[in-house]
């Protein structure tokens, strides 16, 4: 009887460009536009640099001159600045009995793609989560007083004195996207753990919307809801976040010399064990916080655990240009 390999189902060519199609289609963030890609951030990611830079002009500030007849204007400039993403390099190798039933199906590859692409959703969402925890996270440099990157973009009701202050309220929703001012109209979507979503649900304060040109999803105060429990719970408090449209750059990376999807086979184990290893090169970028590879290890970019590390993370943006809103609270 023949026995079917990945090497008689996958093309390593076609299958890396379908993984990568099918990872956007099923990624909630994607779908509700926190991150976006273009062919630019594919091109940013396929450096052969650790991080990236990308030099951008700084707002106009200052204020009119009067016109007076024969008096010069005084000349203004403009400021250029630069942000900067970080590489992401990451891999997972999966042996051929972890695959064997989708090595089934009618188009095995399209469904060995399919579990991979799932696999890359998930992980997508984990290295967000890290990065979120990253630039609202808070350290203590030596001698110096505690930090937070993006404390301006933060609020936190956990500490208030009342018990019922410090849950999630209407109101308190409503001053966290305040802390964006005349700008909190670009947040279109917010991230919050299941418990916070159950407890919300129980008050009927989620509800389902239906668009004529999109599949069904939940809001609250009409903003899109992501559910993730990588969302952080510490001690009883949750910190849910706030999003505007493309708050988060995504690329794809392919390198000179990477090779994303190859096919290996032990022949001495038993009757053969198949391998699929499949790589990603990308940049996942808060868009105005620039991350300063200040506490990274290896030269080959950082790990999810220093995309945590607050000392990594610098706001280069104006705190109403970043579309990003923590909000900490607890939930009854």
């Amino acid at each position: 009887m023949p026995i079917t390999k990945l090497s008689d189902v996958i093309v390593p060519a076609l299958f890396n460009p379908y993984v990568i199609r099918r990872t956007a289609e099923l990624s909630a963030l994607i779908q509700c536009g926190i991150i976006t890609t273009d062919a630019e951030f594919d091109r940013l990611a396929s450096q052969a640099a650790p991080t990236i830079n990308m030099p951008f002009f700084a707002d106009l500030t200052g204020e009119s001159e009067q016109i007076i007849e024969d008096a010069d204007l005084e000349a203004s400039k403009i400021e250029s600045k630069k942000d900067v993403a970080a590489i992401i390099r990451r891999a997972k190798m999966w042996a051929g009995t972890d695959l064997a039933a989708a090595l089934a199906g009618s188009d095995p590859m399209a469904a060995i793609a399919s579990l991979v692409a799932s696999f890359w959703a998930r992980d997508m969402q984990k290295e967000l989560i890290a990065v979120l925890n990253g630039i609202f996270g808070t350290y203590t440099p030596d001698g110096g007083a505690a930090t937070t990157p993006l404390a301006t973009n933060l609020l936190d009701i956990s500490g208030v004195k009342s018990d019922a202050g410090k849950l999630w309220s209407a109101s308190s929703f409503i001053d966290a996207q305040q802390l964006l001012g005349d700008a909190q109209a670009q947040l279109t979507a917010v991230a919050m753990h299941s418990a916070t979503w159950s407890y919300l649900k129980k008050q009927n304060l989620i509800t389902t919307e239906h668009p004529s040109v999109d599949v069904s999803f939940d809001a609250y105060q009409g903003k899109r809801v992501v559910i993730d429990d990588g969302c952080p719970v510490v001690d009883g408090v949750y910190t849910s976040y706030l999003f505007g449209q493309g708050a988060i750059a995504l690329g794809n990376g392919s390198p000179v010399g990477f090779v994303a999807t190859e096919i290996d086979r032990d022949k001495k184990k038993g009757s053969g064990v198949d391998y699929l290893i499949n790589r990603k090169t990308m940049i996942l970028h808060p868009r105005g916080v620039k991350f300063t590879n200040a506490k990274v290890a290896k030269v080959e970019g950082p790990s999810r655990a220093e995309l945590k590390d607050a000392q990594n993370w610098l706001p280069v943006y104006e705190p109403k240009q970043i579309r990003i809103v923590a909000f900490k609270h607890k939930i009854g």
